[in-house]
């Protein structure tokens, strides 16, 4: 595919190595490693929803794709938290070899071993990507963080849903606290028809501030 091609070249660009898939690690609450296809995120970043103010978190980074693109794209701070150690480590040598080539790139980009389900988000937080890491079990754990992290430290929060489960869109619509904001179409980006080729994007609301 077209989009693979180019996914390797970005990679090179970028110096770090983030293609293909890798499902040896998967059960069935944590999904298989698959990162999103970089034309997917420059739709998202053509949006204007991520600026260099924001701090965006990136639940089941990988081998850290999301965090150090979006980073060097907008400028935003970013944090990737994954939980398996064997990507947790690639993504580490990958953001070295990224800040080796670009040095003097204005970026605050962490990475953090953790899991999900008990993280405790930052109150600098602005901005959060999923592309499906877990079970809507964990996604339920992941939602009580993000709220009482809201409760606590009011503030605007945008959350981007790539290609969402039909279990995760149930969730996220009984929650009173999540508006549907918009949505982002990618179906044009490939050549396979999937209407789930889109980022559904909420806003936690002022029933949780």
């Amino acid at each position: 595919m077209k989009s693979d091609f180019e996914d390797y070249v970005i990679d090179a660009k970028l110096h770090i190595e983030t293609t293909g898939r890798d499902d040896r690690y998967s059960d069935p609450h944590i999904y298989p490693y698959e990162a999103t296809t970089y034309t997917v995120l420059d739709r998202l970043i053509g949006s204007g929803l991520i600026g260099d103010s924001d701090c965006l978190l990136d639940y089941g980074c990988g081998k850290g794709r999301v965090p150090i693109y979006l980073s060097h794209r907008t400028g935003c701070r970013s944090i990737g938290i994954e939980y398996i150690d064997v990507f947790y480590k690639k993504a580490l040598c990958n953001l070295s070899s990224y800040r080796k080539y670009y040095p003097d790139h204005p970026c605050d980009i962490r990475l953090i071993e953790a899991s999900a389900a008990s993280y405790a988000v930052p109150d600098e937080v602005t901005r959060i990507f999923f592309f499906n890491p877990f079970s809507v079990e964990i996604l339920t754990a992941v939602m009580k963080c993000l709220l009482q992290s809201c409760y606590d430290h009011q503030r605007n929060v945008l959350l981007f849903f790539y290609y969402p489960q039909d279990a995760y869109m149930a969730h996220l619509t009984g929650l009173d606290e999540l508006s549907f904001y918009d949505e982002i179409d990618c179906t044009d980006l490939f050549t396979e028809q999937d209407s789930r080729n889109r980022i559904m994007i909420f806003e936690v609301t002022g029933q949780a501030l």
